[in-house]
This record gives structure tokens, sequence and C-alpha cells, in this order.
């Protein structure tokens, strides 16, 4: 049986989703005491990437199953239009087709040193809203997000406070590697976002990019 490609818009397939850790202020400073210990003895200079992989690609309105509270790190997504290798800040955005609303999901953890595949790789962790074409005057630093859980807000966060903002993030991560057309760079999560539990419905809001919904529900074990 061949595999359905995951599509952005009608004629762009979603290729490699990256995110990137550590790029909240709030989150580097209160690990700074661990980052200045052996054997690291310095915070990381280049982005800390990890992968989500197709398996966890889930459309709005997806219900998600998990075998524990799992952590919202939601966050925008820039939608790769045009190959971009070692681009420059003040280019980067001319290669990004559009944003996304990305619902990060992964169980509680606090690796930074090592991939948590076990706890952000598990099937439909990465609910994605529609598509937002990059020409829609959206911009994602002065962006804003906000989660409610049940109807009730639980949680908000400003993308004013990236250590890399989505330019900067995009040119220091094509230094050492290519982004292609179809591939999403994740802004990252920010400090202690909320949890969500089996039942519990999720919605997150954007002004200007848009909205997201999906549900949480028990995972069933063979």
């Amino acid at each position: 049986m061949q595999i359905q490609p995951f599509l952005l818009s009608d004629d762009l397939p979603l290729g490699t989703v990256y995110g990137a850790l550590l790029n909240d202020r709030a989150t580097v400073q209160r690990l700074a005491p661990q980052f200045d210990s052996a054997p690291y003895k310095a915070a990381p200079r280049a982005p800390v990437l990890y992968i989500k992989p197709r398996n966890t690609f889930a459309s709005d309105g997806a219900a998600v199953a998990t075998p524990a509270e799992l952590r919202i790190d939601a966050t925008i997504g820039l939608v790769i239009g045009e190959k971009a290798n070692r681009v420059t800040a003040d280019q980067a955005l001319k290669h990004v087709a559009g944003f996304v609303l990305a619902s990060d999901l992964t169980l509680p953890h606090d690796n930074y040193y090592r991939p948590a595949i076990r706890q952000r790789d598990r099937d439909g962790f990465l609910p994605l809203s529609a598509l937002l074409q990059g020409d829609a005057g959206f911009d994602p630093d002065k962006a804003t997000l906000s989660i409610s859980v049940n109807g009730r807000p639980v949680y908000e966060r400003s993308f004013a406070t990236l250590v890399r903002p989505a330019a900067q993030l995009i040119a220091d991560v094509t230094e050492f590697m290519t982004l292609a057309v179809g591939d999403v760079l994740l802004l990252g999560p920010s400090e202690a976002s909320p949890v969500a539990r089996a039942g519990d419905q999720v919605h997150i809001t954007v002004p200007g990019l848009g909205e997201l919904r999906h549900s949480v529900a028990e995972e069933k074990l063979a």
C-alpha cells in the first residue's frame, strides 16, 4: 500500500519537520547552572534540533493517544518554499512559503543532551494547522500564542523572547544543513508549557495565523 503524503496545501507535501530546543531565553537562563557544569561547561552555541517524523503528523481536530499526561509545546512552524542553504538572516524569510501552528506534543522530560525519541516522536504527536501563505503579512517575531484546555485559558507566550528570531534561526540552521521545499522549522517551545490528559480538549490560537484544535485520548495497549 502506498503511503499518501501529508499535504500542507494542494501542491506542497510536508517534508521533514525540525524542532529547535533552547530557543527561549527563560529556559536558557533556568538551565544555565547545568550548562556551566562538566562536561559541557557552556551553553550550546549552535541550534539544538530534533526531528518530528512522519508518524507524528496529524491534522487539525485530531484525537491524540497518550499513555500519560503530555506537555503542549505549542509553537509556530516556518514552512520552506525555496531550498535554503547558507542563507543570511536578511534573506532568510524569502525562503519561507508560509506558516503553520504546531502543537508539538511530548511526554514531559528534562533531557536536552540526547534525542528524546520515545517522548517526542509518538504517533500523532504533531497536530498542524492549515498553511498561512507567507504573503499574508504575518510577522512571527511579534506573534503571541495562547492555549486553552477544556475551554479554560491556561497559557500564553510571546515570540519576542526567542534567542534566535525566525530569520536568524533559518540562517543559523542552514549554515550547516540544507532545508528543502516542504520542510518545516519549528521555532521551539517556551518555558513552562502546560500539560493535558486523556479526555482534554486543546485549543491553540495565534492572532493573525489561526487556530488549532485537538483532543487527548487514553492510549489503548494491544
